[in-house]
């Protein structure tokens, strides 16, 4: 092959990529500008300007991911059964755009985590039905690369969102510590123009896949996703008990000193890092397999972990979030191709509404712990206590995971077999 030619097959690639995939990705920019100006200065409105506790900061983050996770596992099974991904996708993403001008008159933490709540239903109808669509629109030879585009796009959206917060907190209160009512409301309400646009985007721009296999679903059973499944979603469980709400990262910059600005700063550079790192690190992963990637992303995540246990100044925790990109980049969506990987294509559906569920599950115990620990015993144990899982999952998966299970493509689990 030429130089040009090996110059031009990355962007090739790209440009046979499916409609489905772009427009899912852009969708999720949409939705993503119009949550992560929001949601990343939501603890800070509880914190500031509603005087709430980080153990009842905890509770909210946890119970707005867990009380949805029972709608991740039914849509994606839904999904299966009726055979079609689009029109719950649209209906999640709805639900999450009617949701968001409810923060504006949010006036104490019970109606805060209501709102929280929706947002999340939307997003628990939504998930499993728009990942399967994305799996099912692209061939397993290209799986990592199009689930690291829909993140890296995701992710650009987050950045985006995140700049224009900067840029009003700036204008609005400068170098404040605290966030303000006012500046709260005034995200709220530009925030509306991205969502109805992601819904907009997903009706116009994607179209159902044909998927093969059995026409009628038997009855859910955890067993029928088979081993490989079972045995990757203990081991990511273990994980995520010490992954709580990145809440805590927000509010450990805050504890350390670090200005609203200066955190939304910090966010914009992390959400840069995981754009620039998803799409090389999914292509990556169709290459090299998923495993070795998730192992280095969770190891990468007990350094980060251990180094925001370890810090003493904002500066060092500022460094430390913007490298918690790289862990992001090489994880997540890698996570979510390994999945395909692993089990039939007319369970997929199925199997991201399990995986999403389980983890929507985890994700209270593992906010409330983190609350309760930073309450009782300090700022610094809930990270080691989130180091500590993360590599003893790491450990797991390297070692007692079989490579049949992790292999990065079901033709070689059958040459395997």
């Amino acid at each position: 092959m030429t130089p040009s030619k090996e110059a031009s097959a990355p962007t090739q690639k790209l440009r046979n990529l499916p409609r489905n995939v772009w427009a899912t990705g852009l969708t999720s920019f949409f939705m993503d500008v119009s949550s992560e100006m929001v949601i990343n200065v939501l603890p800070l409105f509880l914190a500031n300007v509603l005087g709430v506790t980080t153990s009842v900061i905890g509770v909210i983050e946890g119970i707005a991911e867990a009380t949805a996770s029972l709608l991740k596992l039914f849509s994606g099974w839904l999904s299966d059964k009726v055979r079609s991904r689009k029109w719950l996708a649209v209906a999640g993403y709805a639900i999450s755009a009617l949701s968001k001008p409810f923060f504006y008159i949010a006036s104490s933490a019970i109606v805060v985590a209501g709102v929280r709540w929706a947002d999340r239903v939307g997003k628990g109808i939504r998930t499993a039905p728009r990942d399967a669509l994305v799996a099912d629109s692209v061939d397993e030879k290209r799986r990592g690369l199009a689930f690291g585009i829909q993140r890296a796009m995701d992710t650009a959206g987050a950045m985006v969102g995140l700049v224009i917060a900067l840029v009003v907190v700036w204008l609005a209160q400068s170098s404040s510590l605290s966030l303000g009512l006012n500046t709260f409301r005034t995200l709220v309400l530009i925030s509306l123009v991205p969502a109805v646009l992601a819904v907009l985007t997903i009706i116009l721009g994607t179209r159902d896949v044909h998927i093969s296999g059995q026409r009628v679903l038997p009855r859910f059973a955890f067993k029928s996703l088979g081993m490989r499944f079972v045995v990757f979603m203990l081991i990511v469980s273990l994980f995520d008990l010490g992954n709580s709400s990145d809440a805590f990262l927000v509010l450990r910059a805050q504890n350390l000193g670090v200005t609203v600005t200066g955190i939304l700063g910090m966010l914009v550079v992390f959400n840069l890092v995981y754009t620039l790192v998803s799409a090389p690190a999914g292509s990556l992963s169709d290459r090299i397999g998923r495993r070795r990637l998730i192992i280095g992303g969770w190891l990468v995540y007990a350094v980060i972990y251990a180094g925001f246990a370890l810090a003493n100044s904002g500066w060092q925790v500022w460094m430390l979030y913007v490298v918690y990109g790289v862990y992001y980049g090489l994880a997540y969506g890698t996570s979510k191709a390994m999945i395909a990987d692993l089990v039939p294509e007319a369970l997929r559906g199925t199997a991201y509404g399990t995986y999403n569920a389980i983890l929507g599950i985890l994700d209270f115990p593992a906010s409330a712990i983190a609350g309760l620990l930073w309450q009782f015993f300090g700022p610094a144990v809930p990270f080691w206590f989130g180091a500590s899982l993360s590599l003893v999952a790491a450990i797991l998966m390297a070692v007692w995971m079989p490579r049949v299970m992790a292999t990065s493509s079901s033709a070689e689990i059958k040459r395997a077999a």
